[in-house]
C-alpha cells in the first residue's frame, strides 16, 4: 500500500458570485489534475467570502441544497479525486455553521467538520471581526480516516490554528495530516501565518495542508494568501505567494513516524504540579 500522496492547495479570491467562483475553482482543479493531484484542498469560505452578516446569511444554504457542494461532489466523482471543501456557510438552527467537507472519489461526503474557534477579534489597525454574530461554533474535533491511503486527516479551519491543544489532541489520536483551510487576514498574515503553521507541524509531527484565500475581496477584506504545504519537520514544501493559482507537492506519510521517532515529544509529556 502506497504511503505517497499528491496534493494541491488551491488559492484564489472568492466573490459573492458563487457561479463565477466555481468556474475559477474548476479551472484550477483541471490544471492540478494534469500535474497528478489526487487530493485537492480548497480554502475557507470556498465559494463566497463576505464581511456583512446579513449578506452571508443570504448566500448560505442548507447542506442538501448547496449548489457549491453538489458541483464539487460531481467534480470529485468525474475525476476520481478527493476534494477538501475548506468551508461553506451552512444553515442550521438560528445561525450558520462554518463547515468543512471531505468528498471521496465516488463523489460522497465522507466527513464534516464545523469550525470550533470563531474569529472574534479586534486587530491593531482597527479592523473588527465577530464571526459569532453569524456562526455557531462547532463542538466536535474530527479525524477523517481513509484506510486505503493510510491517511488520517485532522480537520481544522483557519482561526483554530491559534489553539495548539486541538492539534495535540488530533495528533495524539492518530492524525498524520492536518488541514487548515483559511482566509487569513492580510494584517496578521505577514507576522503570524508561517510561524503558526510551522509550529503546528513541528509540535504534532504532522503534514500541514493549508489552502488560503488571497487578495482583495468585493467586501473590502484583504486575504493574505500564501497557501502552504509543510512537512513534519517544519519544512515548507510549497508556498503559493499572493497570486491566484495552486501549490502542488508529493508527500510521503512514512515521514510522520520517522519524525516522531526522532523527536518523540508527542509521546514524552510529563505530569507536573504548580505553585500557583
Amino acid at each position: 500500500m502506497s504511503t505517497q500522496l499528491s496534493i494541491a492547495c488551491l488559492q484564489y479570491t472568492s466573490t459573492k458570485d458563487e457561479i463565477k467562483t466555481l468556474e475559477t475553482i474548476n479551472n484550477l482543479i483541471i490544471k492540478a489534475i494534469k500535474l497528478g493531484a489526487e487530493f485537492i484542498a480548497l480554502p475557507e469560505c470556498a465559494t463566497s467570502l463576505q464581511e456583512n452578516s446579513n449578506v452571508t446569511r443570504q448566500l448560505a444554504s442548507f447542506e442538501e441544497e448547496s449548489l457549491s457542494l453538489k458541483f464539487l461532489k460531481k467534480t470529485a466523482k468525474s475525476n476520481a479525486i478527493y476534494i477538501l471543501v475548506g468551508s461553506l456557510p451552512i444553515k442550521q438552527k438560528s445561525k450558520l455553521v462554518n463547515r468543512s467537507f471531505l468528498i471521496n472519489p465516488q463523489g460522497e461526503v465522507i466527513y464534516r467538520y464545523d469550525k470550533i474557534h470563531l474569529f472574534d477579534v479586534q486587530l491593531p489597525n482597527g479592523d473588527i471581526f465577530k464571526e459569532s454574530k453569524t456562526y455557531l461554533n462547532g463542538k466536535k474535533a474530527t479525524i477523517a480516516k481513509i484506510k486505503e491511503k493510510k491517511l488520517n486527516i485532522g480537520m481544522t479551519i483557519c482561526y483554530d490554528v491559534r489553539f495548539p491543544n486541538l492539534y495535540q489532541d488530533l495528533a495524539e489520536n492518530g492524525a498524520n495530516v492536518i488541514t487548515i483551510p483559511s482566509a487569513f487576514s492580510a494584517v496578521t498574515g505577514p507576522i503570524h501565518w508561517h510561524t503558526l503553521l510551522k509550529a503546528r507541524a513541528i509540535e504534532t509531527g504532522c503534514f500541514i495542508i493549508a489552502p488560503a484565500q488571497t487578495g482583495l475581496h468585493e467586501c473590502g477584506r484583504k486575504s493574505y494568501g500564501h497557501s502552504l504545504i509543510i512537512s513534519p519537520w517544519g519544512k515548507i514544501l510549497a508556498d503559493g505567494g499572493k497570486k491566484v493559482g495552486f501549490v502542488f507537492s508529493k508527500i510521503n506519510l512514512d515521514e510522520v513516524e520517522k519524525f516522531r521517532k526522532s523527536i518523540p515529544s508527542l509521546y514524552s509529556k510529563q505530569k507536573y504540579s504548580t505553585n500557583f
